[in-house]
């Protein structure tokens, strides 16, 4: 019954510039019971949002008029549609794009040609962790698996800073305004926290930053 109850009625919005790939996941997603509305590029799901706040967001990197990394800048600004898991879809797959993803705010990063059956699992793995952190900050999180880190992670003061802006559901130029530093240098923290605690995305480090008190 658990196992239904995360993709019951779940609404995702998938985002591509590419009609076949669409075409394609739209109807494996919706062979798998979900509820799949589409655009074609950032600025066109902006608009969507403006309607409609989906339970997760599949996105594509690089595509016209607004690009992926706009798109996701976007949307955890908006306190709204912060809090969003995202999974970016992309072309690129070296490991400092992948690290450029996740540091914008993307919770999954997936290089395409990809399986179908990965991207399924990868939907339903981040909505549930998004269920876990809805229950935690509702708090019914008692009988929750907290986060797993290394018992001496330190952090440094200014890392100690990002990770509770993190935890508040702040983009990285935010932070780094309210930091008055410069963006890479918020990515870099974002990086090295990530590299301390074994952590996979800015989205374990906020429920970490939260269950153990520092935002």
């Amino acid at each position: 019954m658990k196992e239904t109850s995360v993709k019951e009625h779940k609404r995702l919005l998938l985002i591509d510039d590419d009609p076949n790939l669409i075409l394609l996941v739209k109807d494996y997603l919706e062979f798998r019971g979900y509820e799949v509305i589409t655009a074609e590029n950032g600025r066109e799901a902006l608009e969507v949002l403006e309607q409609e706040i989906p339970d997760m967001i599949i996105c594509d990197v690089m595509m016209p008029e607004m690009d992926g990394y706009q798109f996701v800048n976007q949307v955890r600004q908006d306190e709204r549609t912060s809090w969003i898991p995202i999974l970016f879809l992309s072309a690129k797959g070296q490991s400092q794009d992948k690290i450029k993803g996740l540091n914008i705010g993307a919770d999954v990063y997936m290089v395409k040609p990809f399986e179908p059956e990965e991207l399924v699992a990868q939907v339903e793995a981040s909505l549930k962790q998004a269920y876990r952190q809805r229950q935690q900050s509702g708090g019914n999180g008692e009988n929750e698996t907290k986060i797993q880190v290394p018992f001496d992670v330190h952090l440094t003061q200014t890392e100690l800073k990002v990770v509770q802006y993190v935890a508040r559901g702040l983009a990285n130029r935010d932070i780094a305004e309210e930091l008055n530093v410069s963006q890479r240098t918020v990515e870099s923290h974002v990086s090295n926290m990530l590299g301390k605690t074994g952590l996979h995305n800015r989205t374990e480090l906020a429920r970490w930053a939260i269950e153990n008190q520092m935002a």
